[in-house]
């Protein structure tokens, strides 16, 4: 290259990085001029440009503490007035548990939505056809915390995650499984009224009844339509107690056919999951899981070594004023009927409060010892119940026959309890099964337990499963291309494109979901 042309074009940089600098600077100072009972930070703002994924790291301009719901919309009102030519977008950060940098805004601004947390949560009781009441909560309430208000009432949310320490927007915008789904539903499915910012900085209240389209489109919209400031969880009695038990199986269509035979019984257990064992990983060294047997050595001596084992989780909840005699009858009964390898039935008794936070428990030993704050290239996937076996015999026996790098679930729910008017993604079956693939990275490893063989892994994962057409689902989807958004999406690809014309059509929000580009819209 001439120098004359080289000389140019570094003057031509320099003047657009100039120029780029005097954009940001003008914004910010726009930023400090709205009255907001928060405040913006400016520094130090490098949490906000990480999650738990660990795997990308995108630095905001801005983080908005807010103070009130009124500071959010004053702050996407305002970003909206700048319009498409600011390039500024808006990002709701939880409690940063996003895996593939959702909750990131590069340049742009995140909402800490914890800030929220301050009012207090409130408690609506009824009895009858409608439930048992209600809480009003804020969208950046911890679960964890709803859990033990609502338990000083003796009442708790029907369906849960697994980790409780996720904020109720976050969950809300994706789904929300765990054992209790088959049951209950996803948390969506769960909810009566959402309070939401949209992208042109409204506030809407939101249900069934009222802006119904707004309501259904939020719920597992991954953000794109409006930041949920406020929810409604319907709440149920709540036990005391829980039976918490696990079974081993060697043969996998055994263990599915079991799975599939208790979210089917009118009488069964309260939660019900399940667990891959894979290679030389033991029932008790799940990171997952504070799971104690009373007979430690002999729960222990259970271990793949080699082989693929199945464990099948089941909780019981009950009172300590319940006859004992008859609850214990229940369950060997229920066990009875079911062909898991003989004399491995694992027991223990604990606490409600502590078999629903039990992945916390495992969390702060993990931090101690300083292996929380890895890469985690989780997959999930939600798999059609016809092809559960297929996909089980390519990818526990053959692509992770020989590692695992974390816990893999595998459980089935019910289609029927989720409602198919939200944003939600799922396959077109009665019964689909989540297999979660939870792996965690050693950021200096280049073998078998590195981010970069990982990713391969999940790689051959998918690549299968297209291959295979298996009808398999991403759930917490993450995609490189549009086009891949909308075959993620499928025939509900309009819908979710109307609703981002309709509330969010300068895509300002959540632009770390990569599906749409501020400022362009592919209609």
């Amino acid at each position: 290259m001439p120098f004359f042309i080289r000389s140019f074009m570094i003057m031509l940089l320099s003047f657009l990085a100039i120029q780029l600098n005097l954009c940001f600077s003008n914004i910010q100072f726009s930023l400090t001029d709205l009255r907001i009972t928060g405040h913006f930070s400016f520094v130090n703002n490098e949490f906000a440009g990480k999650d738990y994924g660990n795997q990308f790291r995108f630095l905001p301009l801005a983080v908005l503490y807010p103070g009130s719901v009124s500071d959010i919309a004053a702050t996407v009102s305002h970003v909206w007035d700048l319009g498409p030519g600011s390039g500024l977008t808006v990002a709701a950060r939880g409690h940063g548990h996003s895996i593939q940098g959702q909750a990131q805004a590069h340049r742009g601004i995140v909402v800490n939505m914890e800030s929220l947390k301050k009012p207090k949560m409130k408690f609506e009781f009824e009895f009858g056809e409608s439930g048992f009441g209600y809480v009003d909560v804020s969208g950046g309430e911890l679960w964890i915390d709803i859990l033990k208000e609502s338990l000083k009432f003796g009442l708790a949310p029907k369906s849960w995650t697994d980790y409780l320490h996720l904020t109720v927007g976050g969950t809300l915008s994706n789904a929300g499984i765990s054992g209790q789904a088959f049951r209950h539903g996803p948390q969506i499915s769960n909810v009566r009224q959402l309070e939401v910012v949209t992208g042109k900085g409204d506030v809407v209240t939101c249900s069934d009844e009222q802006n119904a389209d707004l309501f259904n489109g939020v719920l597992g919209g991954l953000g794109q339509f409006g930041i949920i400031t406020r929810a409604r969880i319907a709440l149920e009695p709540a036990a005391q107690m829980v039976k918490w038990i696990r079974v081993l199986y060697s043969d996998f269509s055994t263990f599915t056919r079991d799975q599939e035979r208790l979210i089917s019984a009118k009488n069964t257990f309260d939660y019900i999951e399940g667990l891959v064992i894979i290679n030389r990983t033991g029932l008790l060294n799940n990171w997952r899981s504070s799971f104690n047997p009373k007979d430690d050595d002999e729960a222990s001596q259970f271990k793949s070594e080699g082989k693929t084992l199945f464990c099948l989780e089941l909780a019981k909840y009950f009172n300590p004023d319940n006859d004992n005699g008859a609850l214990n009858e229940e369950i060997e009964s229920m066990l009875s009927e079911l062909r898991y390898i003989p004399s491995t039935v694992f027991m223990t008794e604990v606490a409600y409060i502590e078999f629903l936070d039990r992945v916390h428990t495992a969390e702060i030993k993990l931090q101690a010892k300083g292996l929380w704050d890895v890469p985690h290239p989780w997959l999930n996937l939600l798999v059609p119940s016809s092809k559960i076996h297929v996909f089980g015999d390519e990818v526990f026996g053959n692509i992770l026959a020989d590692t695992s790098n974390g816990p893999v679930l595998v459980y089935p729910v019910n289609k029927s309890k989720w409602n198919n008017r939200t944003s939600a993604v799922i396959p077109d079956e009665d019964v689909f099964y989540l297999v979660a693939f939870l792996s965690q990275a050693d950021p200096l490893s280049t073998g078998k337990d590195g981010l970069v063989y990982l990713l391969g892994q999940n790689k051959r994962i998918l690549d299968f499963c297209k291959e295979a057409d298996l009808g398999v689902k991403q759930y917490l989807p993450h995609f490189n291309t549009q086009d891949e958004w909308r075959a993620h999406f499928g025939q509900r690809w309009e819908t979710f494109q109307r609703r981002k014309m309709d509330y969010d059509p300068l895509a300002i929000l959540a632009p770390g979901q990569r599906i749409f580009q501020k400022g362009i819209m592919d209609l």
